[in-house]
């Protein structure tokens, strides 16, 4: 079923994303950045964390979390213990509303308007989806580049996609 499958996949991401955190040698490395390059390692952990909590915990699934999407990009500090937890929270999230949506649920349009567009909740999963690998991989590439480290967090592993 295609929850299970998107389940899959936001784990996948989100794990990754935080050995990626982890990879960084200290806590005030994770908020650099490069000239041109407006968002640190931490900035896209904890949006992507939020993300996750907001449109499917939130939205899908009522939690009652409350998104703060200026603090997600404004944040200049914090310990990765901190962007591990939030990404942590994310993958509960995932784990807990994804599987309770039915084929139904995944057709019927997303109950909010994102970015003005309105679309169906299966195609907007995929979206996000898609999204936090994009946001992993500039994660990824911002640490390489960085810390001249060639180390590899795992990125894309197909391993935890396996029925």
């Amino acid at each position: 079923m295609l929850t299970a499958d998107l389940t899959r996949l936001f784990v996948r991401e989100l794990e990754t994303f935080q050995r990626e955190v982890e990879m960084f040698p200290d806590d005030q490395s994770l908020w650099k950045t490069l000239p041109g390059v407006a968002n640190s390692a931490g900035n896209l952990g904890a949006h992507l964390a939020g993300n996750v909590q907001h449109f499917i915990g939130a939205i899908l699934g009522k939690s009652g979390y409350v998104r703060h999407r200026d603090h997600e990009f404004s944040r200049r500090a914090g310990t990765r213990a901190e962007i591990v937890a939030d990404l942590q929270a994310a993958i509960d999230a995932a784990k807990t509303y994804l599987p309770a949506l039915t084929p139904a649920d995944l057709e019927r349009e997303y109950p909010e308007s994102v970015g003005g567009v309105k679309m169906a909740t299966g195609l907007f999963l995929m979206h996000l989806a898609s999204h936090a690998a994009f946001h992993l991989g500039q994660a990824d590439y911002l640490r390489r580049t960085l810390l001249n480290d060639a180390r590899t967090a795992g990125t894309l592993p197909l391993k935890p996609l396996e029925k």
